[in-house]
């Protein structure tokens, strides 16, 4: 018989005659015979048993870590859930901090100055007012002792402002510095 490109991939079934090819086409369990006993389809189907094998190994391992994993997520789930709620609380804190430590930032500490000097300046101006337009009283003795009362008073108010007033200067003209620490 004649080399063919089908006796050349099977060289199984160059034995066969015509007629057994024939009858191979014809008839189905004839075909079911002859197509299981070819060299290629038993390592087929070899291969394909080991895959098969190999891949309830595989389910088996998986199925064997299943309860492992769920376990894992749960606690990753936990911990993601955890680090979010001090995170957030992170915010909260840092934003509490800001408060807390604006209270010692060097402009807000100059504005309070300002305001205290004002403050001061206000303070001792109306104690000056109330002296000029408080009546005079009938005793001379009085008198004199108001009055020293008033410049000792009325000095101590503008010392403190004049006080306040030089520190706010030196502060706006940089001579202040503040240390952190």
């Amino acid at each position: 018989m004649a080399a063919t490109p089908l006796m050349n991939e099977f060289p199984e079934l160059a034995y066969l005659t015509r007629e057994d090819l024939e009858d191979i086409l014809n008839d189905p369990v004839y075909f079911q015979s002859i197509f299981h006993s070819l060299r290629q389809v038993k390592e087929l189907y070899q291969a394909q048993a080991e895959l098969g094998m190999a891949n309830e190994a595989i389910a088996r391992t998986n199925l064997s870590l299943q309860d492992r994993l769920y376990e894992l997520r749960t606690e990753t789930k936990e911990a993601f859930d955890n680090a979010k709620s001090m995170e957030s609380r992170w915010k909260d804190l840092e934003r509490e901090q800001r408060e807390v430590y604006q209270r010692f930032d060097p402009q807000f500490l100059l504005l309070r100055l300002r305001h205290a000097t004002t403050a001061q300046d206000d303070a001792s101006e109306a104690l000056a007012s109330s002296f000029v337009q408080s009546s005079p009283s009938s005793s001379l003795v009085n008198d004199a002792s108001d009055v020293d009362d008033f410049i000792r008073e009325f000095r101590e108010l503008r010392k403190i402002y004049h006080k306040r007033l030089m520190w706010g200067d030196r502060w706006t003209s940089g001579q202040v510095s503040w240390e952190d620490g």
